[in-house]
């Protein structure tokens, strides 16, 4: 059976708030007479993290998520409830924490060490690794208080996954490195995923929590409302960040009613879904195998089983978007594609209210949730300047099908000013996907196909053909 790294088992937090800071000094003379407000930071939390997962936390600013980490790693004590943590606990907490910023870098490295459980021989032995991973140079030997943000982040994560960690914890400290540095914690991050390290993870990119985390968890307000694949979670976050002041309650009891899925190991969250059988790794499915090959000639078609198993649709604000999809230049409805091929995606927007600087927008996404391509365009653009309500738009952008075989999916969106108010009118998610067909011919890699075109010349030496 699969061990439980982390469980928290109905932890609460309360923090004393007073209205005047001699309130609280009031309080020491006058005892049983409190002048404080109680502030709910958590509220019943339940949750149990397995060996070798990575979940995922994700809410908006003040739902509780730090505050969970904090507890967890033993810096702050619930009000109520506990926590039990099997493993030794690395964490990456706000920044500079941990670090005495009278102290050099190197002298953290080793205060840091120490508290982490390692001994000065094997600090020693790990330092030069550390310094190299965090490449702040000279800065290594002067006090902390002169860092940047980003070199503080470069020598604290360099230090909290320098220890092997059995659990690491991250609280969005990775939004402030450069895109290179990020992209090296990434791969510090993978290859202690890959060892069967547990990680917490908390972050506000939709595309890191989708392709790190095994699964994930939406809070607010202080409150877990929902556990599950990183894909739903981020969705339903994403509504409720884009949602009107009063929607969301509504919002709220509607994620609430979908339950707390219970916790499974990593493996089994993370695998696909298997409604669709769309996984690249599946070559055997049907959808794969039925397109006609001529002489090196492909052809496109459509179907219907082809569809995402959870699109999701925004609260419209005075439009609303009308059938997606993707048609070949004569018209006709496809979703398997041939590469290097042209297409258009096409949908329509009815508007209910009128609204001024209209943009339209499409985007393409892979499997893993990373924003791959996409186009917007302002309707003045096309000599509209203002849309009366009832009015229909047509909305067609033509692309090349330069990706390489794999499956897709479609985003939807227009925004602009109504009321007064620039903003969404209406965005559709995961609202189509695609596939783009295998072919022999094809020597591309990766995602996006660059119409390559290799060649060779044998400049000595025999060759048969």
């Amino acid at each position: 059976m699969t061990e439980i790294a982390i469980s928290v088992n109905h932890v609460s937090k309360c923090f004393k708030r007073y209205r005047h800071p001699v309130d609280r000094l009031k309080e020491i003379f006058v005892p049983g007479k409190s002048l404080a407000h109680n502030f709910w930071a958590l509220q019943d939390i339940n949750l149990h993290v397995w060996k070798g997962q990575t979940l995922g936390v994700v809410g908006r600013n003040g739902s509780g998520k730090s505050t969970l980490l904090q507890i967890i790693v033993g810096t702050l004590t619930p009000t109520q409830g506990n926590v039990e943590v099997n493993g030794r606990v690395s964490a990456l907490l706000e920044l500079g924490s941990g670090f005495n910023p009278e102290f050099t870098g190197r002298q953290n490295v080793f205060f840091n060490g120490q508290l982490l459980g390692l001994k000065t021989q094997e600090i020693e032995a790990k330092f030069d690794d550390i310094a190299a991973f965090a490449d702040i140079g000279d800065f290594i030997d002067q006090p902390v208080k002169t860092y940047s943000s980003g070199m503080y982040i470069r020598l604290g994560f360099a230090v909290a996954t320098s220890v092997d960690p059995d659990i690491l914890i991250v609280d969005e400290a990775l939004s402030v490195g450069d895109e290179a540095f990020q992209r090296k914690c990434f791969s510090r991050i993978h290859e202690i995923k890959d060892r069967g390290g547990t990680i917490l993870f908390v972050s506000h990119s939709a595309p890191s929590i989708i392709q790190l985390c095994d699964s994930a968890v939406l809070m607010d307000r202080g409150e877990l409302l929902l556990e599950h694949t990183p894909k739903m979670i981020i969705s339903k976050y994403q509504k409720m960040i884009y949602a009107d002041a009063d929607q969301m309650a509504m919002i709220r009891e509607e994620i609430q009613q979908l339950g707390h899925q219970p916790s499974q190991p990593a493996e089994t969250l993370s695998e696909p879904p298997k409604q669709n059988n769309f996984h690249p790794e599946n070559p055997a499915s049907p959808s794969s195998l039925n397109w006609e090959s001529k002489n090196g000639n492909y052809k496109d078609y459509f179907d219907p089983k082809l569809v995402p198993d959870h699109p999701i649709k925004y609260p419209s604000r005075g439009a609303e978007i009308l059938e997606p999809h993707i048609t070949t230049l004569a018209g006709e409805i496809v979703n398997h594609l041939v590469a290097r091929n042209s297409y258009i995606y096409t949908y329509s927007v009815k508007f209910d209210k009128r609204a001024a600087h209209v943009r339209f927008g499409m985007l393409i996404k892979t499997v893993s949730g990373f924003e791959l391509a996409g186009a917007s365009f302002l309707a003045t653009s096309q000599s509209i300047k203002q849309i009366e309500p009832g009015t229909i738009i047509a909305i067609k952008f033509k692309f090349e099908c330069q990706l390489s075989p794999d499956v897709y999916f479609l985003n939807a969106g227009v925004s602009g000013i109504v009321e007064g108010e620039f903003t969404y009118l209406d965005r559709c998610i995961d609202v189509g996907m695609f596939r783009v067909q295998p072919y022999e011919e094809s020597c591309s890699t990766g995602v996006v196909d660059l119409l390559i075109e290799p060649s060779l010349k044998v400049k000595s030496g025999l060759v048969q053909k």
